[in-house]
Formats: C-alpha cells, sequence, structure tokens
C-alpha cells in the first residue's frame, strides 16, 4: 500500500510539473532583449540578450499597430505583429500582440496557437467568433463556443485548439489579440493538410474527409499558400 501510494505521489507530481512547462518558461532574470549576435554570452528563450549596459526604451517599443498591416491571405484577413521579430524587449517575458483587420464577409480561417492562449478584444465592426474543444474522453464530442462580438467585448481562445474569427457585418472589423507567449505560433488547419510541403498522399485526404481524389487535387490546388 505503501509502495502505491508512493508511486501514486511520484505521477501525481510529474502530471503537475508538465503542466506547469506547458507555456514560456519563466523569465531568469528582469528581461532579455532580443540581439542577432553570436558573440553574446547569453542565450534564452533561443535568442541571444543584448547586453544590459546597451538596452534602450527603444528595445521595449514598436509602432504602426494604428495601421492594417501589409501581409494578407486568402480570405481576406491581414495582420501586424507585436513579437519578438518586431520588439525584442518582450523576449523571455511570455506576451506578444497582434492586430488583425477584416474587410467585409472576411475570415480568419481554422486555426490554431501552438504554443499560446488568445484574448481577442473587437475595436470596430462585428465579429462570430468561436473555438473547438478536443475530444479528451470516449464518447466526449466535440464542442463548438461560439460568439457575436461587438466594439468593446472580448472572447478567449485556449491555447492549441481550433478557433477563427468571421466578419458578419457590412463594414470592416478591426480587433487586437493578445498573447500568452512570445510565439504563439500559427498554424492554419486548411493550409496544413491541403497546402503542405510535400502535400500530403490523395489517399489519406480522401479517406479522412470521405472523398474523391478528385476533389482533393482541387481542394489542394486551392491552399498552396504558406501559413503567416
Amino acid at each position: 500500500m505503501a509502495l502505491k501510494s508512493f508511486v501514486l505521489t511520484i505521477v501525481i507530481m510529474a502530471l503537475v510539473t508538465s503542466i506547469s512547462y506547458a507555456s514560456d518558461p519563466s523569465p531568469l532574470q528582469d528581461f532579455c532583449v532580443a540581439i542577432n549576435d553570436p558573440k553574446s554570452h547569453v542565450m534564452v528563450n533561443g535568442r541571444f540578450c543584448k547586453n544590459p549596459e546597451h538596452v534602450t526604451a527603444d528595445d521595449f517599443f514598436t509602432s504602426g499597430l494604428n495601421m492594417p498591416g501589409n501581409a494578407s491571405n486568402q480570405f481576406g484577413v491581414t495582420g501586424v505583429s507585436a513579437n519578438i521579430n518586431s520588439l525584442p524587449g518582450i523576449n523571455t517575458l511570455g506576451i506578444s500582440l497582434a492586430r488583425i483587420d477584416y474587410p467585409p464577409h472576411a475570415l480568419n480561417s481554422f486555426h490554431t496557437n501552438p504554443r499560446a492562449s488568445e484574448i481577442l478584444v473587437v475595436l470596430e465592426g462585428t465579429l462570430y467568433v468561436g473555438f473547438v474543444t478536443s475530444t479528451s474522453a470516449p464518447n466526449v464530442k466535440n464542442r463548438l463556443f461560439s460568439k457575436i462580438l461587438h466594439p468593446g467585448d472580448a472572447f478567449v481562445f485556449p491555447m492549441g485548439l481550433i478557433h477563427f474569427q468571421l466578419n458578419v457585418g457590412k463594414t470592416k472589423a478591426v480587433a487586437f489579440s493578445a498573447f500568452g507567449g512570445q510565439s504563439p505560433g500559427l498554424n492554419i488547419i486548411t493550409n496544413a493538410l491541403f497546402g503542405s510541403h510535400p502535400p500530403i498522399n490523395d489517399d489519406i485526404l480522401a479517406k479522412a474527409f470521405q472523398i474523391d481524389k478528385k476533389i482533393v487535387d482541387y481542394i489542394q490546388s486551392q491552399y498552396q499558400w504558406d501559413n503567416y
């Protein structure tokens, strides 16, 4: 009995430890401004740290979030991010930000952020948003949680779950998303399945979606885009 209790305690501790490390690691110092300098002696979270004596306020500053981004996807959505590439001072801090612009009827299609949870707040327009849960046990169905958002409304997307946003208004919509990670990642489901390099075998996709391989070929031709 004592041995079983000991083993159970070890298992619980292992699970708690794994959960505690399921996000960005805690900072080891006040800050670590990212710098592409191989001569630096400190590297945290995969990026070299600038000598603290050389850090300035500009390392913690970025601009341009008042304007739509230039990068767009095939669904009409444009985005601009404040992440480690444009704001090196957030390295190790476990945060990032993005502005997303949606023309009328534009869709931020089904995607996941594999390394961070997200909270989205609408500044302008009307969005229909939602996420789908995973199946954690037998006979447990995927559940859809969705909501219509208006200016001032916010919605949370848990880390790793499939989610989306659709502009259901007649005018453009603008939203800001804050992430609990400096590099949340982005995996657009349709692009991943039908636009991977090299492509996934037709037989696998046809069987998974219960469709003809000719349909698979057509869909693949529509998704030769990179995840943005």
